[in-house]
């Protein structure tokens, strides 16, 4: 169905607008299988990566003209289209100044099997644990991305990676690798073990120093809570606990020491 064929949306109040509204909402996401994507570089990124997954795209007129390439994408990969009124999309959006662009996508979280089964002989992995701040979730997703890591395992007890905050974050890398939520964090720990993956906790107090540590072969980073770090529990399960050293600050924040465990990481692969 081609964009013409779909009047123009301009009732805030219609049914099809307070559905894609409602996404803000876990409950309405878990509900229906979908969640929001904003933003047209998010938008382009799940055209691209995942276009097997769009189920909707929205634009007012303005936007569809700055961004033709979106509106051809979602044409070749048969997404319906709807032409907004600013007023329409500043409804179905979660920010309050929207970019004109928004997308319904189908979830596309994997099973932890295959996401363990996509970290190859040479890759690593990202575990979070307990993390709860969006911002935080989807800056480390981003970062998972860039550093080229293999998955992303994220327990039952971290945040909602469909949280419009957290998929904002990402930038669209939430759909450029394997991603799993949901399973308890021992289960993750355990499958990570059982897959000859290493546990290498990320740590402010860890006794290896990042430069000192064996970042070769098939390892995991495990991220915790942004306010308290990792449990006793979880911190035994693992390998090795790795302290970043650190000039002045006292401390880095949950994203940063993310980005540097993750670059070390890729840098410590094989050329």
């Amino acid at each position: 169905m081609t964009a013409d064929a779909h009047p123009l949306l301009s009732n805030p109040r219609s049914e099809r607008v307070r559905q894609v509204a409602a996404l803000g909402r876990r409950a309405a996401r878990q509900r229906s299988g979908t969640f929001l994507v904003e933003g047209p570089q998010a938008v382009r990124e799940l055209l691209r990566y995942a276009p097997g997954r769009a189920r909707a795209l929205y634009a007012t007129e303005v936007a569809g003209e700055r961004h033709p390439e979106l509106l051809a994408a979602a044409e070749q990969a048969d997404v319906p289209r709807w032409t907004c009124t600013p007023q329409v999309l500043e409804t179905m959006a979660d920010t309050g100044s929207p970019q004109g662009v928004v997308a319904v996508a189908e979830t596309i979280d994997v099973p932890l099997s295959a996401a363990l089964g996509a970290v190859g002989e040479h890759d690593f992995a990202v575990v979070l644990t307990h993390v709860r701040d969006p911002g935080n979730a989807g800056t480390v997703l981003r970062g998972a991305s860039a550093f080229g890591a293999a998955a992303v395992l994220v327990s039952d007890a971290s945040v909602d990676v469909y949280n419009p905050k957290v998929v904002r974050s990402t930038v669209g890398a939430l759909f450029h690798l394997p991603v799993s939520v949901g399973a308890p964090v021992e289960e993750v720990l355990a499958e990570c073990r059982a897959a000859g993956i290493r546990l290498l906790a990320a740590d402010g107090s860890g006794q290896t120093a990042l430069p000192d540590a064996d970042l070769t072969g098939r390892h995991a980073w495990v991220m915790g809570n942004e306010a308290w770090g990792l449990s006793p529990e979880v911190l035994a399960a693992c390998d090795q606990r790795v302290g970043i050293p650190i000039a002045r600050a006292e401390s880095l924040n949950l994203a940063m020491a993310a980005t540097v465990c993750l670059h070390a990481s890729a840098s410590s692969r094989p050329s």
